[in-house]
């Protein structure tokens, strides 16, 4: 039995790329030691496949920013603010794809930043248009199976399908939708594939996730029609169409008719796939990639039920070849560096280069039959055994509390908090705020290494964070912001941060995972039953409230957030570990407002991310994700103004969702977007308020007072100016002290200045 991969972590080792990448934007590296560092990274991941007995190989898989960005060069698909002039297309253009920058025209603003499908991964966002001329580009393609052979590694270049890529793409005029552009993007498919085909390669691999999305039978057709065109192709290599995230649906009858030589489907998310298989009829003589190693979470694999799945799935194809269920990027690299993890928990966890080891049992196995692999299989059975008896996984108070809690925890109605919470904060019209945190500086990182590293005493390290919150807390005043916040220095990451205060979280060192570009974070393992044995943030919200009589914003992030952004346990629904994750945080927030805290922030960027893919899914999720929000919300009184924040949350999914968390204040990613996300809170009856982010935080670029009120012109055609608030997309953590300044300079004399035009128009509006 044949094996493959999707794809491999792209940061390389010790964060290679993230390195690299901001040398190279700083001027300290140039384009050439750059492209160095790149092929070194993917050299050690191509020969590591190679010496795993991988059959196939993935090439085009590896991106210096992002695969889609890369997808969308490949067809030519760039707009024309990125060429300035007939500028060439360079690394410059392709940067300013993605962050924006000065490409000698004036600035220019980056490509839009969304959720990779349900993932944590960000990707751009094409954009599509009637007048988009696409033109193939095979270039880096081709030069990675150079490279690749060059070291006699044979590869099967990966390329995002159209559909999917059309899918993921935004209209770049009003209304348009970058599907009607399908047959037209199917022919510069068709060159790219001829041409890769001149360069020998025998397998293509299209990606095409979209499909486990619901879609019109009108886009199916289209979808039908397109791939016969690639599979008439008279000279082209064998085509897999790939899919992944979930369960292919009614897709699943024609991907069994479409004229190509494979298919793949994920059996981890998409255990539906087995069914649908036998419901269709199976996949004749095609190769069938069976994803039964799961790419997204890193649990040991039960390799003796994925051999008994794969003797089940041998009956619907002509072969089937054993793989991961999606790329290798959404996990950490190796076990190799968690010497400090639990041994009780160690053996539980594979990483990428161990999914590689499973994969190799896995198609040993079907080549030679399990008594081959009965010892691996033996003590693949004990670990998990011990997993199932480990009382780290158990505790029965943690499961009594959680059914204690109210069926539907709810607070007072949002007029009568209003009025209340209006009495006690005094804000004025369009308040000024942040969302959390501010620029993590150098000093910071050094102290916190320091201190960890036990070169710092407690004292030490805690006088400075002391220093780091007084200084945030001048600027803010200074700067006139109206709700202010300490400024988090005291934490890493707004995951594990809490997660390393409660109970059943595991905190690998190493395991860093691409979130975009240079951006990286180490999920926590949430490996067992969730309690708070201390306050976690009270101490730190109480002394930077003892510095203002401005209101400081307590911050936490949200029950579900810390689900999503953590490796979550497979060994019970995650509507439980939710309310788990909720119980234990409603312990701080009532804490918090017993330390006099009037506004906290309950972050929740991953409740759309969780949003199931397929929309007869979604009810059930958002029942119980709105209820574990509400679990910590509703220990607030009627004066203590609750927030969320939501970043690249594309809001349309989820409006309808926004009464069910009963939250006072909602805050979100509006500037790339230029507050087009705002649109669906018109139809809606959420009447809270509304924080629409009025400066991409994701880029270097500082954006100018005048284009800062331009966009809150624009939010206040769609939300009255009584609910608008003026913040930051995000949190500031990544940015430079002296752009933070700046910014948010801009941003206070923008909100001053639409105030005194509203209140000179209508004072009653206030």
């Amino acid at each position: 039995m044949r094996t493959a991969v999707h794809g491999m972590p792209r940061l390389g080792e010790h964060r290679a790329l993230k390195w690299a990448l901001e040398g190279f934007w700083a001027g300290r590296l140039g384009a050439e030691e750059l492209e160095v560092q790149g092929a070194a990274i993917r050299r050690h991941n191509w020969e590591n496949l190679a010496e795993a007995g991988i059959d196939f190989i993935p090439s085009n898989e590896f991106s210096l920013y992002d695969h889609v960005l890369d997808a969308a060069v490949a067809v030519g698909a760039v707009p024309a603010r990125f060429t300035p002039d007939g500028r060439p297309f360079d690394l410059a253009c392709y940067f300013a794809m993605a962050r924006g920058g000065d490409l000698g025209a004036g600035p220019v603003e980056p490509l839009d930043l969304t959720k990779w499908f349900d993932t944590n991964y960000h990707h751009l966002v094409p954009e599509i248009g009637p007048a988009t001329t696409f033109r193939p580009d095979p270039t880096k393609a081709r030069a990675e199976l150079s490279e690749s052979a060059a070291l006699g590694i044979a590869t099967v270049p990966v390329l995002l399908g159209p559909f999917s890529l059309l899918a993921k793409s935004s209209g770049a005029e009003p209304g348009f939708s970058p599907m009607s552009r399908l047959d037209d993007l199917t022919g510069t498919y068709c060159d790219l594939l001829g041409q890769l085909s001149g360069q020998g390669t025998s397998w293509v691999r299209l990606d095409e996730p979209a499909l486990v999305e619901d879609h019109s039978g009108e886009e199916l057709e289209a979808l039908r029609r397109a791939y016969l065109r690639l599979a008439s192709l008279p000279a082209r290599p064998k085509i897999a169409v790939s899919t992944y995230f979930g369960h292919a649906g009614q897709a699943i009858e024609l991907l069994r008719d479409l004229p190509v030589e494979g298919v793949g489907l994920d059996f981890c998310r998409g255990g539906a796939n087995l069914r649908l298989l036998d419901e269709s009829g199976g996949l004749g003589t095609k190769v069938l990639f069976a994803g039964v190693v799961d790419g997204r979470n890193v649990w040991a694999n039960d390799l003796s039920e994925s051999l008994s799945l794969l003797d089940q799935l041998g009956a619907f194809c002509d072969e089937v070849v054993v793989s991961t269920s999606c790329s290798l990027m959404h996990v950490p690299a190796s076990l190799r560096a968690e010497t400090g993890l639990d041994p009780e928990i160690r053996p539980w966890l594979v990483f990428a280069e161990e999914k590689l080891a499973e994969l190799a049992v896995l198609g040993r196995a079907g080549s030679e039959g399990r008594g081959a692999v009965a010892e691996a299989v033996e003590a693949n059975q004990e670990v998990l055994e011990g997993r199932r008896r480990s009382p780290l996984a158990a505790d029965p108070a943690v499961r009594r509390a959680v059914a204690a809690l109210p069926a539907d925890p709810r607070r007072d109605p949002p007029q009568q908090r209003a009025v209340a919470q209006q009495t006690r904060l005094r804000l004025p019209a369009l308040p000024t705020t942040t969302i959390g945190s501010f620029p993590q500086t150098a000093r910071i990182r050094a102290a916190r290494a320091a201190w960890r590293a036990g070169r710092a005493s407690d004292d030490d390290y805690q006088e400075l964070l002391r220093s780091e919150i007084d200084e945030a807390i001048a600027l803010q005043e200074k700067l006139g912001l109206d709700v202010v916040v300490h400024g988090e220095p005291e934490r890493d990451d707004m995951v594990r941060y809490f997660a390393a205060q409660l109970t059943g979280f595991a905190l690998p060192e190493e395991g860093w995972v691409q979130s975009y570009g240079s951006r990286c974070v180490r999920p926590p393992v949430l490996y067992g039953e969730v309690k708070r044995p201390a306050p976690m943030t009270v101490e730190w919200s109480r002394y930077a409230q003892s510095l203002t009589t401005r209101p400081v914003k307590g911050m936490l992030t949200g029950p579900v957030t810390m689900l999503r952004w953590s490796f979550v346990r497979d060994d019970q629904p995650e509507a439980e570990t939710a309310a788990q994750l909720a119980l234990a945080l409603r312990g701080e927030t009532q804490d918090l407002q017993a330390a006099g805290i009037a506004v906290i922030q309950i972050d929740e960027p991953a409740l759309r991310e969780g949003l199931p893919l397929r929309a007869a899914d979604q009810p059930a999720y958002l029942a119980w994700a709105t209820r574990a929000f509400r679990v910590v919300s509703a220990a607030a009184v009627e004066d203590t103004q609750i927030h969320t924040h939501m970043c690249y949350a594309r809001l349309a999914d989820i409006v309808a969702a926004l009464d069910d968390l009963d939250v006072d204040v909602v805050s979100l990613e509006a500037a790339r977007s230029k507050m087009g996300l705002l649109d669906p809170l018109g139809s809606v009856s959420y009447r809270g308020g509304v924080g629409p982010g009025v400066y991409d935080v994701h880029s270097p670029r500082v954006p100018s007072t005048s284009e800062m009120e331009g966009l809150l012109r624009r939010a206040l055609g769609v939300v009255a100016p009584s609910r608008l608030w003026v913040n930051p997309d995000c949190g500031l953590k990544t940015r430079d002290p002296e752009q933070v300044r700046a910014a948010l300079t801009h941003m206070v004399a923008a909100a001053r200045h639409v105030r005194a035009e509203l209140d000179r128009a209508d004072p009653a509006l206030f």
